[in-house]
């Protein structure tokens, strides 16, 4: 199995996460904070899909998908529309608000579609393009695409412990 085929299914696994996690849930239950400073499930789904859809479209070269499909219109969240979630304040945080989880999968599923189609399109060689020079040692494209896949399987392990405790 090649190195890009291996993040090509940590990604999917990503997708399938979220979806285990949103599917059947009401607004009320993914908006539902269960402490004064938690993180709701919109939040979490919404941030790893919106640092996911940044950092690949920065290393591909792409428009994000939040913007070139206009998905920053359709969430009408009142905040700036690079946010992404990094540095949220408890009260940011708190107006990250879906009326569905059509919503976040719809727009989890098209960025993922965005990810899948350069992850399968890449060479092994690929993966030592530096993407980042403003580190020490300089971040490779692969070294990027782990870090992505490992920060969003873990929010997206917060939001399935968040729904396992909605249901006590």
């Amino acid at each position: 199995m090649k190195a890009t085929q291996v993040l090509a299914d940590g990604y999917g696994r990503i997708r399938e996460v979220v979806h285990e996690v949103v599917d059947g849930l009401s607004a009320e239950e993914l908006n539902m904070r269960t402490g004064p400073d938690a993180n709701s499930i919109a939040w979490l789904v919404w941030h790893l899909t919106r640092v996911q859809d940044d950092h690949v479209a920065d290393a591909s070269g792409q428009e994000q998908v939040w913007t070139a499909q206009d998905w920053a219109g359709r969430f009408a969240l009142p905040l700036p529309a690079d946010s992404t979630g990094y540095g949220h304040t408890t009260r940011e945080a708190g107006t990250v608000r879906v009326d569905s989880g059509e919503l976040l999968l719809g727009y989890h599923d098209a960025v993922h579609e965005q990810s899948a189609a350069f992850l399968h399109g890449l060479a092994a060689a690929d993966l030592e393009r530096i993407v980042d020079k403003r580190w020490d040692p300089p971040v490779t494209l692969g070294v990027r695409l782990v870090s992505i896949l490992a920060d969003d399987l873990q929010h997206a392990g917060q939001a399935a412990f968040v729904r396992g405790l909605l249901g006590r």
